[in-house]
C-alpha cells in the first residue's frame, strides 16, 4: 500500500503522487481519500494523481454549495499551474467537475464521471442519518455499496462522527440541497470533451436511468456497467473500474 501525506500549500490541503499527466480525483459529499486508494496505487505509477480535500465543511453557510467548489477547484488548478487535467468525480465530486468543466473547459482534457449527482441523487437512500444511532448509520453507509460489507468499520466511523458535528451537518444539508436545486439537463450537451462513465449497475443512490441520461445528454461520452456494484465501483470493484480507466486514459491522451 503507497503512503502519502496530506501537503498543506497556499491555503489548500491535498494528496500528489507521481509524475506524468495531471489526474484529478474528486470526492463526494462524504467521501475520503480512501475512497480512492486503489486508483492512486495503480495510476501514480504513470501519472501526476491529486486528491485535493473539498472545503465542504469550511465555507460559509451561505457559500456552501456546488459553485464554490467549482470556483475552489479553479484556485487550485490555477495555483498548480496544471492545464489540460482529467477530472474524475464520485457522486458529488462528478458534479463538481461537470460545473468545473462548463466554466473552464480550455483546463480540462476529459472527464470521469462515476456515480455523479447533477441530474439526480438519493442520498442517503432517501433519508438523513439519525445522529445518534451508529446501527443506523451503518446500515445507510452500506445502503451505498451493493455488498454492504464494503463498508468498513473505519469508514462508518468517519461517517458517524461527521454526522455527529452540528457544524458539519449543517453544511451538508446546505450542499446536498445545493447539488438537488443544481440540475445540469439543460447545460450537458456544452460539453465537448470525452467522457467515461463508469457505473455499478446496482446504484441505488444515482440509479442506472441516471447514467443513462448523462450517456444521452453528453456528446461525447461512454457508458461502462459494473455488475454486483452500488454508487462507489472505484471502491467496490477496484480492479474493473481501474481497467475501464486505464483503456480510456490511453485513448484521450495517445
Amino acid at each position: 500500500m503507497i503512503e502519502y501525506t496530506i501537503k498543506e500549500d497556499n491555503g489548500y490541503n491535498y494528496v500528489e503522487i507521481g509524475e506524468g499527466a495531471p489526474l484529478i480525483l474528486l470526492h463526494g459529499l462524504f467521501g475520503a481519500l480512501s475512497n480512492w486508494q486503489a486508483v492512486i496505487e495503480n495510476f501514480s505509477k504513470s501519472y501526476k494523481v491529486v486528491v485535493p480535500l473539498l472545503p465542504i465543511y469550511d465555507l460559509p453557510i451561505l457559500s456552501t454549495n456546488v459553485s464554490a467548489l467549482a470556483k475552489f477547484l479553479h484556485g487550485f488548478l490555477t495555483f498548480k499551474k496544471f492545464s489540460d487535467v482529467i477530472l474524475l468525480g464520485n457522486s458529488l465530486g462528478g458534479h463538481v467537475a461537470l460545473v468545473y468543466t462548463l466554466e473552464h473547459p480550455e483546463f480540462v482534457k476529459g472527464l470521469v464521471l462515476t456515480g455523479s449527482s447533477g441530474l439526480y441523487e438519493n442520498s442517503f437512500g432517501g433519508s438523513f442519518p439519525k445522529r445518534e444511532s451508529y446501527d443506523y448509520v451503518q446500515e445507510r453507509v452500506g445502503y451505498t455499496f451493493y455488498n454492504p460489507h464494503t463498508a468498513t468499520k473505519e469508514l462508518v466511523d468517519e461517517v458517524y462522527a461527521t454526522v455527529n458535528d452540528r457544524n458539519k451537518v449543517m453544511r451538508i444539508l446546505a450542499m446536498a440541497k445545493s447539488a438537488i436545486r443544481h440540475n445540469m439537463r439543460k447545460e450537458l450537451s456544452k460539453i465537448s470533451q470525452p467522457t467515461c462513465l463508469i457505473w455499478g449497475k446496482q446504484d441505488t443512490i444515482t440509479p442506472p436511468e441516471v447514467a443513462e441520461d448523462f450517456r444521452t445528454l453528453i456528446p461525447k461520452s461512454e457508458l461502462h456497467w459494473i455488475e454486483q456494484c452500488g454508487h462507489a465501483p472505484m471502491m467496490e470493484h477496484a480492479a474493473q473500474f481501474n481497467v475501464i480507466l486505464t483503456d480510456f486514459l490511453n485513448r484521450v491522451l495517445a
